[in-house]
This record gives structure tokens, C-alpha cells and sequence, in this order.
């Protein structure tokens, strides 16, 4: 005698019984009749969603200097361990972040990278964000190590290119709050004693100039 329960399953009568086989195939039915969609990609670029994970930036304050502090933590949230950093101390004639350390090395490896975003999750600074480029194939190893030259965001307008110092007034704690919003005039001076040559400074000179005329 066995003790195995067996469940009892109803029988169907009638017009239901009648109708469940095509039941099943509802989904298939309803879409016979919607119209193919079709990407053309690589003809037409991919749509993808705003929070889409793709290749990781390094992001700037808006007077220029960066927000990685070499804290190392998104290294340590890796899962894969595809970042590597090295931090370094800022000093008077090299501040490259406010505070007392920047990442003076950033890499990430994407080969190993499984784009899960906990390297997001870990930075205190919001330096390290993920934008919507995927398109990261490559024909060797070397090209898809990617360096801090290459995860650096692009300078936006009216940033001037670090190292220089804070703007005055101002400690760490303030950049972090989202209070410095600019460039300070002392800023470009100091750079453009230091590095008369760089081209972020033609903006700036211009903006003074027209200041002085007024």
C-alpha cells in the first residue's frame, strides 16, 4: 500500500476543455499580429536605458579637480577584481582632488569587469559613475585595460585642468556638499603662472579680460 499523495486534478467539461489547448498558445497568438521590431545595429545606433551599465567614468568637480581620492574601496567591492588603484598624497604644487589623496593610478580591466556596478555603490565621492558606451570589443589584451587617462570625463565648460589649488575658502567638505560651483579667479592665476600654456585657460583669460573692460 503506498502513501503517496496523489493531487487530484479537476477535469475540465465543456467549452473550457475545448478552449485550453489554444490557451496555451496565447502569447504566441497575440503577437502574430503586432508589427516585427527590428534593430538595426551597427547601421543605426543602439537605444539603450539611462541607468544602463556600460563603460565606467571618472568624474570631475566643476572647477576641474577630481573627484577620486584613492580611497581604494571600489577595488575592494570587485567582485571580479578588475580595478586596480594607487593613491597618493595631494601637495601645494600637485592638487589634483581636494582633500589629502588622489588616484594617482586607476585601472580597469575589462576583460575581468562584469559590469555588476557595486564599484558604483562603494565610492564616497560619487568620483566613479557608469555611462552608456558598450561597445568595448577590442583585437588585444592592452586595449581593453583601460587607464585613468582614458576613464577621466572630458573637460566641461569653464574647468580648468588640475593640478591647482582649491578654491580659497574652501576644504573638502564643501566639494563634497556640491558648494564650490566654479572656477575662483586665484585659480587661473595660479595656473597661468604655473602652466601659461594651457589651453584650458583661453576661456577663462577671456572672461577676465572682458571683466576688466567693464
Amino acid at each position: 500500500m503506498s502513501d503517496a499523495y496523489e493531487p487530484q486534478i479537476p477535469e475540465r467539461k465543456g467549452l473550457a476543455a475545448v478552449l485550453a489547448p489554444v490557451a496555451g498558445f496565447g502569447v504566441t497568438f497575440s503577437s502574430l499580429f503586432k508589427p516585427v521590431v527590428t534593430e538595426q545595429y551597427p547601421r543605426e545606433p543602439a537605444r539603450v536605458k539611462p541607468r544602463y551599465h556600460g563603460r565606467h567614468q571618472l568624474n570631475r568637480h566643476p572647477d576641474g579637480l577630481e573627484k577620486c581620492i584613492g580611497c581604494e574601496l571600489c577595488a575592494w567591492a570587485c567582485p571580479a577584481d578588475a580595478i586596480y588603484v594607487e593613491g597618493a598624497d595631494n601637495t601645494p604644487e600637485a592638487q589634483f582632488s581636494p582633500g589629502e589623496r588622489y588616484g594617482r593610478v586607476y585601472q580597469i580591466n575589462y576583460l575581468r569587469c562584469i559590469f555588476c556596478g557595486l564599484c558604483i555603490e562603494a565610492c564616497p565621492t560619487r568620483a566613479l559613475t557608469m555611462t552608456n558606451e558598450f561597445e568595448l570589443a577590442g583585437p588585444d589584451r592592452e586595449g581593453l585595460i583601460y587607464e585613468k587617462q582614458d576613464l577621466l570625463a572630458p573637460m566641461g565648460e569653464n574647468m580648468l585642468a588640475a593640478p591647482h589649488p582649491m578654491v580659497p575658502g574652501t576644504d573638502h567638505h564643501d566639494y563634497y556638499r556640491g558648494e564650490v560651483t566654479g572656477v575662483h579667479p586665484e585659480q587661473v592665476e595660479w595656473v597661468a603662472e604655473k602652466r601659461p600654456d594651457d589651453p584650458t585657460l583661453a576661456q577663462h583669460r577671456s572672461t577676465t579680460q572682458q571683466g576688466a573692460a567693464r
